[in-house]
């Protein structure tokens, strides 16, 4: 995010048809995301920002289905979406 930008003799739509192409562009990236792939615990804390134990910590106390193949434990994007949609906080409960 250090890129400067200077803006000269552009006009308000100019500016707004830029940004709306910028935000597309951000977006159409979340948007080609595989509802049906899943990650593993490294990815999802990678993701979230979190410690690896507190993902494991979610899914014990059930705020993030996870899926146990073999010895691995996969979160399914979409149930980790699901999860982030929720009103409650996954990280402050009372």
């Amino acid at each position: 995010m250090s890129n400067i930008i200077q803006l000269q003799n552009v006009s308000k739509a100019e500016l707004f048809d830029h940004l709306e192409k910028l935000i597309d562009r951000k977006f159409e990236v979340l948007s080609n995301l595989d509802k049906n792939e899943k990650l593993s615990i490294k990815e999802v804390s990678e993701e979230l920002g979190v410690a690896e134990l507190t993902v494991h910590n979610y899914i014990k106390k059930g705020y993030l289905p996870a899926v146990k193949i073999g010895r691995r434990v996969f979160i399914k994007r979409e149930d980790l979406d699901e999860a982030l949609k929720e009103v409650k906080s996954l990280k402050y409960k009372r």
